[in-house]
């Protein structure tokens, strides 16, 4: 306990939380692990015969790299790479056997389909064994760690609450464990019972106010809506899962056995209440694990493979303008949260005073700024943008998580004040690299409306397969240099 005092009195994890490294954090530990589980398993195995590490050795190395993404993978798609807020430690560790099972089954299949019979089966099954041990060990460690930290009042998660009397045991359960960080912000409630009991403690409105709860989650941090009563109003639960999906933030309905025609739903548990939760994007855990492996994966290659053109590029942009050579602003990302976005400097130092300017000259509808021939962009960087380079430092906001590969383009703070109502959606995934409309011809004159429609349908449609084609024809963009 003292050890995870001084980590949170270093104030380790609110500057990874500040700078969105926590979950590459997490993802480089789980790594790590499953790297020393095998490092360990070759030293028991292989000791004496020359090599000192696993990777001196080529088929290990390869057998290693063709597992790793496979386990985090096999961990994503049963929800075990997160920090649990509620989770039982019987739970995780259930999970963490299940994985390990997993990875036992796909590596006696690599050991029979590539005849890998010169290596030994028990440094398959030892590299299995400690994998579990050392994933699930990280793991109960971060638990720990995460349970003190919230308990403090970090990490915590907005919610708020339409509910009746019947909703006291969980309000209660989560007065009693602030360790998971939940915090109630409002109540909506017609409960006298409710009213007496917490009035005091939470900002309590009318339940037939519900209308302002978009007005609410527009001023203020809502990161989730929690209907939970005895008696359902199906008509009065599509709306607010309405309002919810507009802005990006999740819902949640008390689970009773009942069956809605609602999509996208799937079973959560908050301490000992089950809830349906919604999301307002095709819900499969293998295609999201897909996803978030490839956004990691292939920016980690595209960095380093492309590393000596980004250095070329940042020394012209020094040497030909005076600025900082990366440019960073703030941007609107998943729901409604603000992260710096990296950019290479395409327009001379002092562009954001100078568009003040130049507003009268916008030749872009809606809340968007463009202007064909921006005196403000310099000779390197009118190339830079008519090739898409301009952009490959946000590979690094992909690496951090604040960005996907593929995603709507994450919008300025002035510009989501703009949005109608419908257009607040586009925020209910993370931004990306590129979308529909990067990859389309003339997409300058593109209207703003059917810009952000595209947008819409993407997130309607979104599938690994839809992301594969958006990312092989966005490359096809920048070589054949439509960007502007």
């Amino acid at each position: 306990m003292d050890f995870i005092n001084k980590l949170i009195q270093l104030k380790i994890i609110p500057f990874l939380e500040r700078r969105n490294l926590l979950r590459l954090t997490l993802v480089i530990i789980d790594v790590l692990a499953i790297a020393i589980a095998f490092q360990i398993a070759f030293m028991i195995n292989y000791h004496g015969e020359g090599a000192i590490f696993f990777f001196e050795r080529k088929d290990l190395t390869l057998l290693f790299l063709a597992i790793l993404p496979l386990w985090l993978i096999t961990l994503y798609i049963i929800n075990a790479t997160e920090i649990p807020r509620t989770k039982k430690y019987t739970t995780l560790i259930l999970e963490y056997i299940q994985s390990a099972i997993t990875i036992s089954i796909i590596l006696m299949i690599l050991y029979f389909v590539f005849k890998l019979g010169y290596l030994s089966r028990l440094f398959l099954i030892q590299f299995a064994f400690l994998g579990f041990l050392f994933l699930l060990l990280a793991r109960i460690i971060e638990y720990k760690v995460f349970k003190v930290y919230r308990a403090k009042g970090f990490n915590y998660v907005n919610l708020i609450l339409i509910a009746d009397e019947t909703a006291i045991p969980f309000i209660e359960e989560i007065r009693q464990n602030i360790e998971w960080g939940y915090r109630i912000t409002f109540m909506f409630t017609s409960s006298v019972q409710l009213s007496e009991k917490y009035g005091r403690i939470y900002k309590l409105l009318p339940e037939k106010s519900k209308m302002v709860i978009h007005d609410l989650i527009e001023v203020d941090t809502i990161d989730e809506v929690i209907y939970i009563k005895k008696d359902i109003n199906p008509s009065e639960v599509r709306k607010v899962i309405r309002s919810c999906e507009e802005l990006g933030v999740v819902f949640r309905l008390r689970h009773r056995d009942i069956h809605f025609n609602l999509s996208n739903a799937y079973t959560t548990e908050i301490g000992n209440t089950k809830f349906m939760t919604f999301s307002n994007i095709p819900y499969k855990a293998s295609a999201l694990a897909a996803k978030k492996f490839m956004d990691v994966s292939v920016s980690s290659i595209l960095l380093i493979l492309l590393s000596p053109l980004l250095i070329i590029i940042a020394v012209i942009i020094k040497l030909t303008s005076k600025g900082p050579v990366i440019y960073r602003q703030a941007r609107v990302g998943l729901r409604g949260r603000q992260f710096d976005l990296y950019k290479f400097r395409t327009m001379v130092a002092n562009a954001d005073q100078i568009r003040m300017e130049l507003e009268e000259m916008n030749e872009a509808d809606g809340p968007a700024f463009k202007i064909k021939d921006d005196p403000r962009i310099t000779t390197i960087g009118k190339f830079l943008r008519k090739t898409g380079l301009d952009e490959l430092p946000q590979l690094v906001n992909v690496l951090k998580g604040e960005m996907s590969l593929i995603g709507p383009r994450p919008p300025l703070k002035s510009e989501t004040e703009q949005y109608k109502r419908w257009q607040l959606r586009r925020l209910s995934v993370k931004p990306g690299l590129s979308c529909f409309w990067q990859i389309i011809p003339d997409r300058n004159n593109v209207k703003f409306d059917k810009w952000m429609e595209m947008d819409l349908a993407y997130i309607d449609n979104w599938s690994p397969r839809l992301d594969f084609i958006i990312l092989l024809k966005t490359i096809k963009t920048v070589f054949q240099r439509t960007g502007v």
